[in-house]
Order: structure tokens, then C-alpha cells, then sequence
């Protein structure tokens, strides 16, 4: 259950107003981890503009409907992931090959108090959008227990997220100026800038400042949320002019940009910011200061909020501390900054998380020697990131013509990686990682599996490369053809032979999960279940014969074995695949 949100309005440091959000959820009981289909996630959503977000984490015990005080103290552990669930593996099991595990945060809880304990994780300038976390007890030790002799104890946990979000935040326009001065008592000025599809670089620039000190700002730049003591920054006491570029930016998100004073300079701070946006599909130009209706079709609510800039053919009206005026339009960018158009995929749903991609003219690709093939696979938010996304590449080899020719397919999330290097094969920059597959004549297969994906677009990008003795070098007239299938699935390989693919949810997010089909309970009830018999067969046995006059050698009597069978091959996607089944046999 999400109650709903109290707000309360406040004022920050910078003159900026802010607003703060309480969110909570329904307390649940927590189960000892056995798979991912025993664990308690929860589903929360930041808004844009977060400059913190906190969350309180209580857990108490129960124990036959009051506290559990004589509950023992049992760790619990959290796990915290933006964008999709995590993918955890306390049991420190095997994934299948050619799977990615996406990384996330995890904290344990220990007690504090007999039947209550509480537990604080602060995040700055988090990402918005949906945040999930996920809570379980250790793994239960084994031990044996009869139902019923005592109340049961209760471990349960409910988390509350209060938020606090800037008002009123300055948006620039790409191509203008925005003059300000920053007060003696004030510390920084936030902006924020949007950056559409098809933008190569984001370059920010402070012109005309004028301090105490000569120009004594740090320029800071973050995509998605405000930027923190790590984004990228620029002293501009150092640098003239005091300018800040970034390559390869994320489309369709807001960039934010922090002018922050150094600390201890007296009286005000002038100056002046622009922001110029290199549009890659006309990598000669930079975007227009104007931007046309059509672009402007893309743009979020936000960009026309309170404080901030109006979408339009017309230049944003001035204010009394925010006089904008064109710039020049720069035109000359580096040919590395082209950018390919990006061919879309169609999505055609069979089931839930059972999602098949397909290419236009399809699925056969080409891939030319003097320009990449560019693909778009777009995930819902919250729908598709609760299974597993899956990508195969499969060469041609007839199509190669005897060349020794290698694809290299590169998958990242939110932007393209196309190089200016056409012979590099890295699939990551100093800002950007992304999955690298590649195949050629002698492994033609590449697959690729993401459980949990993170929704929003994902670019695959695909080139072709000859070997040589000096490395790889572009082909000439030589076009690659390659087999691409791109498809979601509700688990990885359908959680195997000794497991079953559940599909699970809460409140109302749907999420995919393997859990072994024989539960670990049966275990100890089958064993003590065949010592027993064991041990009342000898009851029913008829008295044994005297022995005669000499002793000979007596037969040895086969006794009823136990074979404990573990397939060491199958590996289960999201649990332990040490799945065992036990087998009784007697001779006699």
C-alpha cells in the first residue's frame, strides 16, 4: 500500500524553494532466502529534481500477535537499485555464460533494541525515476523443528522514503546567454538543459566573470540529476576560456549544471553561461538557437515550468537577472562526432515478459564496411524490467567471401557508441560502458543475456572489422551479414530442468523469478522418513537360524544406501543451482 504523500514546502540555502515528499509501504513479513521468489521488494519512484532522498528502514518482531522480545536477533539484509530490481546471490551461485549481472547496493540491518530496530540510507541527488528494494532473512541453518510446539517469530519490514525536490529550477536554452550575479550570502546557482535525440556533444561555458578574485567558480556538469562532488568539474580560476564539453550525452534527459563560488570569497560573483548542443546528424552545425514546433514535440512537461524557459519558435522573454541574447553558431565539429541513423525495432508482445523484437526488413542484417548499423530496443518503464533481456548475434560466413571479417556488436543503454576510431573495438568511453559481443568465421554465435534490464531505449550498435598482423583494420568491399534476434523473456533458460519460472508480484509490479522445484523441506522429511523404515524393518524380520556345528564365512548383508545425486552442470539463472534429489535403494 503507498499512502499518500505529504508535501511540505522550504526554502534551501541558495534562495531555492523546495518541496519534500513522504512515501511508505505496508509492512511485510520477511522469509529466510531460498530463491528470489522468497524475498520482499518493494517498488518507489523519485521525482525529478531530488537533491536527497532518505530512507528510514524499521523492522520489528512478532510472536503470537505481540512483541518478540525472546525473537531471536536474526541480520537482514537490503538491497537498493535504480531503474529495475536487483539481481542478488547471497548463495554465490553461477549465472548461465554470456550473462551480464547488473550491479547494485546492499546493506545489513542488526539490532538495536529487543523487538525493534531502525536503519537510515541517505542517497544525494539521486537518479529519478523508479527505485526498487529488496529484503530477505539469511538462509535458513537446517535445522529441524516441529510445527506448533511454539509460536511462531516474525521478522517484519516496512520502508518509508521522504524526498526532498528543488522548485523553480532555471532552464538554458541552447544558443543563448544567461546573465547572473551571485549574492555574497549565496553559494551556488543550479540550471538545468535539456539535450534531445541526436546530440553528439553538450559544451557549457562561462563568459564575462568578474569577482574578487578574479574568476573564482567551479563548473559542474551531471546528466539526470543535479551533480555531486564527483561529477565532472572545472576549476575556472585555471581554465580560460572556462569551458566544459561532454561527448557522447544521454538523449532525451536533462542535463544539470552547477556554477558553484570557491569557498571564502568575498562579495558578489558575475557571470554569464551558455550552453551549445552539436547536433550529430549534421555534424558541420550546432543546434539553432530556435527551436522548431517539431522538436519541441519531444520535450517534457517540465521544460515550460515556473522559472524556467518556454518551448516556441520565438527567444525566451528576458528577466531582470537573466538577459539572454543569441550567440554565435559555431561550425566547424569534428567528423567524429557523426552519428548514423538508427533504425527502430517493432515490438510484438506474446505474453507477459515474453516480448519478441523484430527488425524491418529483417531479421538478416547488413553490415557495410565504411559506416555502423544502428538499432533501437525500446523497454517500458516498469513492465519490462522484471525479465530477462536477451540478444543473439549469429555471422553468415558465406557472406564473408573468404575475408577474415569480425562483427562486433556494441549494446549500450541511452545513447549510441559509434567511435570516430573506426578501428577500435573497445565498447566504453571515460563516461559510457556498454556490452561488447563479436562474432567471425570461427565463433559465428554471440549471446547476450541481461536479467533485470533498465528500461528506456537500448542502441546496438554493429560494425565489421578485418584482421590483419597490425590488428584490425576497415574492410573494404565486403558486406557482412548477420543473423540479430532480440527478445524478453520471463527467466534465463526457463530456470532449467530442476527449476520453474514463477511470476511474481507486488502491489502492482509484475517481476519473473526461478525457484527450485523440490523445496528443501523435502529433504529432511525424505531422509527421516527412510530411517525409519530402516530402522522398523528389523522388528519385522523372523529370528535368525541357530548355527551348526562349524562357522562359515557369512554372506555380507546389503543394507538399504543412500545416493545423493547433484547435477553439477545446470546452472538456474536466479537461484542456487545445486538443486539435489535423494534415491533410496535396497538389495538384499
Amino acid at each position: 500500500m503507498d499512502k499518500s504523500p505529504r508535501l511540505a514546502l522550504g526554502k534551501c540555502g541558495n534562495d531555492g524553494l523546495f518541496v519534500t515528499d513522504y512515501f511508505t509501504r505496508t509492512p511485510r513479513k520477511l522469509s529466510p532466502f531460498r530463491s528470489f521468489a522468497s524475498i520482499e521488494l518493494f517498488h518507489f519512484h523519485i521525482p525529478e529534481d531530488t537533491v536527497i532522498a532518505v530512507w528510514n528502514l524499521i523492522t520489528f518482531k512478532e510472536q503470537g500477535g505481540t512483541f518478540g522480545d525472546q525473537c531471536p536477533d536474526r541480520s537482514i539484509t537490503v538491497y537498493f537499485r535504480s531503474g529495475a530490481p536487483s539481481v542478488i546471490n547471497p548463495l554465490h551461485t553461477h549465472f548461465p555464460r554470456d550473462t551480464a549481472v547488473p550491479g547494485s547496493f546492499a546493506l545489513t540491518l542488526t539490532w538495536t533494541l529487543p523487538n525493534r530496530t531502525t536503519g537510515v540510507f541517505n542517497v544525494t541527488s539521486p537518479l529519478p525515476g523508479d527505485w526498487f528494494l529488496a529484503a530477505h532473512l539469511p538462509k535458513d541453518e537446517g535445522k529441524i523443528s516441529v510445527k506448533g510446539l511454539y509460536e511462531e517469530c516474525q521478522y517484519l519490514f516496512q520502508p518509508q522514503l521522504i524526498v526532498q525536490r528543488l522548485v523553480n529550477i532555471a532552464v538554458l536554452y541552447p544558443g543563448y546567454v544567461t546573465e547572473q550575479s551571485m549574492a555574497p550570502h549565496n553559494r551556488s546557482s543550479l540550471y538545468k538543459v535539456f539535450v534531445p535525440s541526436y546530440t553528439s556533444r553538450v559544451l557549457v561555458e562561462v563568459l564575462r566573470c568578474r569577482g574578487a578574485e578574479g574568476c573564482p567558480l567551479w563548473l559542474r556538469v551531471r546528466a539526470k540529476a543535479p551533480p555531486l562532488h564527483n561529477s565532472t568539474a572545472l576549476d575556472c580560476r585555471e581554465h580560460s576560456p572556462c569551458q566544459l564539453a561532454l561527448d557522447l550525452p544521454f538523449w532525451q534527459h536533462w542535463y544539470y549544471v552547477l556554477v558553484e563560488k570557491h569557498p571564502g570569497v568575498p562579495g558578489p560573483v558575475s557571470f554569464q553561461v551558455t550552453v551549445q548542443l552539436t547536433d550529430c546528424s549534421r555534424p558541420s552545425l550546432a543546434r539553432p538557437p530556435f527551436l522548431p514546433s517539431s522538436a519541441s514535440m519531444n520535450m517534457p512537461h517540465s521544460f515550460g515550468s515556473a522559472g524556467g524557459l518556454g518551448l516556441g519558435d520565438s527567444p525566451p522573454p528576458a528577466s531582470p537577472n537573466g538577459t539572454k541574447h543569441p550567440v554565435p553558431v559555431p561550425t566547424a565539429s569534428p567528423a567524429g562526432e557523426r552519428c548514423w541513423p538508427v533504425r527502430p525495432t517493432l515490438r510484438n508482445e506474446l505474453d507477459t515478459f515474453s516480448v519478441h523484437f523484430y527488425i524491418f526488413f529483417g531479421p538478416n542484417v547488413s553490415v557495410p564496411p565504411d559506416r555502423p548499423a544502428v538499432f533501437v530496443i525500446n523497454l517500458l518503464p516498469v513492465l519490462d524490467s522484471g525479465g530477462v533481456l536477451n540478444l543473439e548475434l549469429r555471422l553468415n560466413v558465406s557472406s564473408l567471401r573468404g575475408e577474415n571479417v569480425t562483427v562486433f556488436g556494441c549494446l549500450n543503454h541511452e545513447v549510441p557508441l559509434t567511435s570516430g576510431d573506426n578501428t577500435s573495438v573497445t565498447c566504453e568511453t571515460e563516461s559510457l560502458a556498454g556490452f561488447l559481443l563479436s562474432v567471425n568465421t570461427t565463433s559465428s554465435l554471440s549471446r547476450l543475456r541481461i536479467p533485470y534490464p533498465q528500461t528506456g531505449s537500448w542502441y546496438l550498435s554493429l560494425r565489421s572489422l578485418c584482421a590483419t598482423e597490425h590488428g584490425f583494420e576497415p574492410c573494404t568491399n565486403v558486406t557482412a551479414e548477420v543473423y540479430l534476434r532480440a527478445y524478453l523473456s520471463p527467466c534465463i533458460n526457463d530456470c532449467g530442468i530442476y527449476g520453474q519460472c514463477k511470476l511474481l508480484r507486488t502491489n502492482n509490479y509484475l517481476y519473473a523469478a526461478c525457484e527450485c522445484k523440490a523445496e528443501e523441506n523435502y529433504f529432511y522429511i525424505h531422509s527421516i522418513w527412510h530411517l525409519l523404515i530402516a530402522g522398523s524393518v528389523g522388528f519385522l524380520l523372523p529370528p535368525r537360524a541357530k548355527p551348526s556345528g562349524r562357522l562359515g564365512p557369512l554372506p555380507r548383508r546389503k543394507g538399504c544406501g543412500y545416493q545423493l545425486c547433484v547435477n553439477e552442470q545446470e546452472e538456474l539463472g536466479l537461484v542456487d543451482p545445486a538443486v539435489a534429489s535423494i534415491n533410496s535403494i535396497c538389495t538384499s
